[in-house]
């Protein structure tokens, strides 16, 4: 893998969901392809997810939504509750790959993670831990790469799907802020209760909570806490500090926060979003997923942009004569909507904050339907 030649050589930085599917889709199209991932193999950041009907639209073109059904949680609804534990709203979720599957899936992202990677390597995909790029210059029709050890690589093609603070961004000189919204978002893994068959999100009359579940055994429940700076905690206080921040929901939530007591690390992260304005692309290089457009996770769809990023990639190159053209046909193709997502995230975050939740219910379902339309 020192040096690539020839015209559908590729190699992609960071093995999360956007990069191994990006791999996986240019692979079967003929592309040889490397990825890099500085993270150790197995490594995931947080509990869950959810991939939204995008996302498993996307991934059923690839063979890979049955899977991910299989090693998730199939859910279609979800279930809006007030301030007082009672009933508020209901979205019913697009069933976008047929009305005998669900509408979305909960997944832990280990078990995510090991589905993208298998399905990438039995394309062909060589997957590499440890190792990231340093450096990156453009010699006429291919990049030259300087890798984090000292080797070089020299492909036709360079994606960067390394994240909100993307080095392939920065080296590319394709700059954006990173915007704080005010909220820390904490999430831990809990057994799965047996009322909880799809996503409940509870308002607060400070913070948001909620349940998504992962598994038939196991959920992650979440708590937006709103109007406080960034920081960081001593591990041990996590689990009290998420305890006693649930007290103030009533309801379902006491049986949840009752769960928390036994939970396994509770995570706790800033709530951050970027947006890259204009080109997503230089020369033949390229970012996608949240490194061209992180959105807020008031949606749960920022997996589903980077898993549909990296399908349409694969499509817009197979469609041109130059790899040129192809990304700029990938990033007009994908701009508008990824605007859309984020901008509608940030204004439900906002909405949050205000205690105007009634405001965001509409928002939500509006949202998913949008983002439902064809790619």
């Amino acid at each position: 893998m020192e040096s690539y030649r020839g015209a559908r050589t590729a190699l992609i930085v960071g093995a999360g969901v956007g990069g191994l599917t990006a791999a996986t889709a240019l692979a079967r199209r003929g592309w040889q392809v490397e990825v890099v991932e500085i993270g150790a193999a197995g490594a995931t950041a947080g509990w869950g997810l959810c991939l939204t009907g995008p996302a498993l639209r996307a991934l059923d073109e690839l063979g890979l939504a049955d899977a991910c059904l299989a090693a998730g949680y199939g859910m279609s609804v979800i279930t809006q509750v007030d301030v007082d534990g009672g009933f508020a709203d209901e979205v019913r979720l697009p069933r976008l790959i047929g009305a005998e599957r669900p509408a979305m899936v909960g997944m832990a992202r280990p078990a995510l993670s090991r589905t993208l990677r298998e399905r990438a390597e039995r394309c062909g995909v060589v997957v590499q831990h440890g190792l990231t790029i340093a450096a990156v210059d453009q010699e006429g029709e291919q990049v030259r790469v300087q890798m984090s050890d000292g080797t070089h690589r020299r492909v036709a093609l360079l994606v960067g799907a390394d994240g909100i603070r993307s080095s392939v961004r920065r080296l590319l000189g394709l700059d954006t802020s990173v915007e704080y919204h005010g909220q820390m978002v904490w999430r831990a893994l809990v057994p799965r209760p047996p009322w909880a068959t799809g996503i409940h999100h509870f308002a607060g009359k400070v913070n948001t909570a909620g349940l998504v579940p992962i598994s038939a055994t196991q959920a992650y429940v979440f708590l937006t806490e709103n109007g406080v700076p960034q920081s960081v905690l001593p591990d041990a206080e996590l689990v009290p500090c998420l305890r006693q921040l649930l007290e103030a929901f009533p309801g379902r939530v006491e049986e949840i926060r009752s769960l928390v007591a036994g939970a396994t690390p509770v995570v706790r992260r800033p709530v951050l979003t970027a947006l890259l304005d204009g080109s997503w692309n230089r020369g033949t290089g390229v970012v996608i997923g949240d490194a061209a457009h992180a959105p807020a996770p008031q949606m749960a769809s920022g997996a589903a942009l980077a898993i549909e990023d990296g399908a349409v990639l694969a499509q817009e190159l197979d469609r041109h004569t130059s790899i040129g053209a192809g990304l700029d046909a990938f990033v007009s193709r994908r701009a508008q909507r990824c605007r859309t997502l984020v901008e509608t995230s940030v204004a439900i975050a906002d909405l949050e904050q205000a205690q105007r939740h009634e405001e965001a219910y509409p928002l939500v379902d509006a949202c998913h339907r949008q983002m439902a339309a064809p790619v």
